[in-house]
Order: structure tokens, then C-alpha cells, then sequence
């Protein structure tokens, strides 16, 4: 063995354990650059689409809020979550939004300063929706008399 080298533990050593890389499948959520990457990339998004100049006859006059965007790992791919106001039409502005895909990339490309002009997905935010249905339901009053009863007692 040459002078100026170690000796290496086994990587299943007790003393010397295997550390994984920050990215791990074991490691989950987004890391802190995506999510400040995912909130630049979503105000850019707000503002293009509060300024109402998208040439889509779908998304004329449409008020859309855009609550989320997630950015992938690499950074080259966002997803953003958007509602309509009121979710009136929603059907009508995802297509208009997947038809000006190209043409908001491009308008957030000049606005944010990545490297890569992230690829825009969009899904729409289902959350407040999801919501209510569960509100609804744990008021409804089968739910609410079983959460009446007491856990501990047994029944006759």
C-alpha cells in the first residue's frame, strides 16, 4: 500500500456508517432553492396574468389566482397550481393556459434570471374544494354522532 494512502472501512462498517447525499430518495420535500425558486417563478406567473395580455380568447377577463408552483429538483420544470376566480370556467382556462404555455416561458424567462426558463405545467388547485367536501362531511350528522360517542365505552 503507497505511503500517503488510507486505508478505507467497508461501507457496511459500524464505525465509519454510509452517509447519503442530500438529494436521497429517503430525503423528502422540496428542497429550500426550489421552494424560493417555485415562489419567484410564481409571482412572475401572478403578475403576466394580472396584466391581461395573454391573446387567448379563453382566458379573456378571466381573474386568475395562481396560490403555488412547485419547481422539480433540476429546476427546469414548474408546476403551477391555478384557480379561476370563483372557479368559474376552469375547464376553459387550463386550455388557454396549456395554448400560452410558450408565450408565458417566455415572458418569465425575461422576468426571473435563471439559468433555464422553467417548463410550465398546470394544474388546477383543487385544494379549497377538497376542503369543503371534508368540512361537509365530518358536520354531516352521521359523522358527527359517531364522534358523539365516548371510544371507551363498550355497548350492550
Amino acid at each position: 500500500m503507497p505511503p500517503h494512502s488510507r486505508p478505507s472501512a467497508p461501507s457496511s462498517s459500524p464505525i465509519c456508517p454510509r452517509r447519503l447525499p442530500m438529494n436521497a430518495p429517503e430525503d423528502h420535500g422540496p428542497s429550500q432553492r426550489q421552494l424560493r425558486v417555485g415562489e419567484i417563478v410564481r409571482h412572475a406567473l401572478a403578475e403576466i396574468l394580472a396584466q391581461g395580455r395573454i391573446a387567448d380568447p379563453d382566458l379573456d377577463g378571466t381573474i386568475i389566482t395562481v396560490p403555488e408552483v412547485r419547481m422539480s429538483p433540476d429546476l427546469k420544470v414548474a408546476t403551477a397550481l391555478v384557480m379561476p376566480l370563483g372557479g368559474r370556467d376552469a375547464d376553459k382556462v387550463m386550455t388557454g393556459l396549456e395554448r400560452s404555455r410558450k408565450w408565458l416561458r417566455g415572458q418569465i424567462a425575461r422576468k426571473v434570471n435563471l439559468k433555464f426558463a422553467p417548463d410550465l405545467r398546470f394544474r388546477l388547485d383543487t385544494r379549497y374544494d377538497d376542503d369543503m367536501r371534508i368540512t361537509r362531511t365530518l358536520r354531516s350528522p352521521v359523522v358527527a354522532q359517531d364522534l358523539g360517542k365516548d371510544p371507551d365505552a363498550t355497548e350492550d
